[in-house]
């Protein structure tokens, strides 16, 4: 997203999804959560050294739990945690000087000394960023309780990256199933991981209808649990051979294959009890967009059996 598409015009006021843009730029350093220099100065629209001349200009206005600078360590660590371009952390022509973190409170204050309304319009659209975030830690307190104390030890430990909202985020998401996801032109990791997820669950069968299977598609079955039998149903020309699905067999039983045209799309049924409606093979999970969305209705699962037993 460019500065222009964030910002808009300079009177528009900053909608949820930009909130959510920012929320994503606030990082935990020394048990705050501050903003880096160069991610302000794009908000901003203006250069890096000039937000930083500003502030300083006004050091009055700025003391050290308003604006603080970097030490090598904290930036080094910084970075291996979320992945910082080189141009973010050394901008045009190589950085000379480790950045500033601004907390909530000094980014309230730099509107009044850069003085301009995309300033000030920023600075509202980062507050109600910081307040949301509260809310979130907030509402969701009783959550946190339930963490182990060992948990708890972790996350203090790794406070000083980005990493512990990250992980109270992935704790919630694991902990609230969702039947709908998508999934984006080169996310394969996270596709493969919810695939492998799914796949894990069941404890009984499993059938697969995908028309196109491969050895791809068995290194994901492989990760089913000891004694899940397995049902593929997949069309004719499929790249599976017989030495595949011997193979497979002897080290992971029991896998069957069956051959049919009757489907288009692909589906995963987990014990006879749960289907998923999947957008792309299993083994192209990933690729390109595509999504996953569970059968809420269980009339639909019963049908698709049906069809399957015919």
């Amino acid at each position: 997203m460019s500065d222009t598409s964030l910002l808009g015009v300079e009177k528009a006021e900053l909608g949820p999804a930009d909130a959510q843009h920012i929320e994503k730029l606030v990082y935990m350093v020394r048990g705050q959560q501050v903003m880096l220099d160069y991610d302000l100065a794009r908000l901003y629209q203006v250069e890096t050294k000039t937000l930083n001349r500003a502030a300083s200009r006004n050091s009055a206005r700025f003391p050290e739990d308003f604006r603080f600078q970097l030490t090598r360590e904290e930036f080094d660590n910084l970075r291996c945690q979320i992945g910082t371009s080189s141009e973010e952390t050394t901008g045009h022509g190589g950085r000379r000087y480790l950045p500033y973190a601004y907390t909530e409170q000094g980014i309230s204050m730099l509107s009044g000394v850069l003085r301009s309304d995309v300033a000030v319009q920023v600075s509202i659209g980062i507050m109600r960023a910081f307040v949301e975030m509260r809310k979130f830690i907030a509402n969701n307190s009783l959550l946190f309780e339930r963490i182990s104390s060992v948990e708890l030890k972790q996350l203090a430990f790794q406070q000083e990256t980005n990493e512990k909202l990250d992980r109270v985020f992935d704790y919630i998401n694991t902990h609230t199933e969702s039947s709908q996801k998508i999934f984006f032109d080169g996310q394969i990791y996270d596709a493969f991981s919810l695939l492998i997820d799914l796949i894990k669950r069941a404890e009984k069968d499993i059938v697969l209808v995908d028309g196109y299977v491969d050895v791809g598609t068995l290194n994901l079955l492989a990760k089913k649990q000891s004694g899940v039998v397995v049902e593929i149903h997949t069309f004719g020309n499929t790249r599976l051979t017989a030495a595949d699905i011997e193979k497979f067999n002897q080290q992971y039983p029991q896998l069957m294959v069956k051959y049919t045209s009757a489907f288009h799309d692909r589906f995963l049924i987990l014990d006879h009890k749960e289907a998923y409606h999947i957008g792309a093979s299993l083994k192209d999970a990933g690729k390109k967009c595509f999504a996953v969305t569970k059968l809420q209705d269980l009339g639909l699962l019963t049908e698709l059996l049906h069809k399957l037993q015919k």
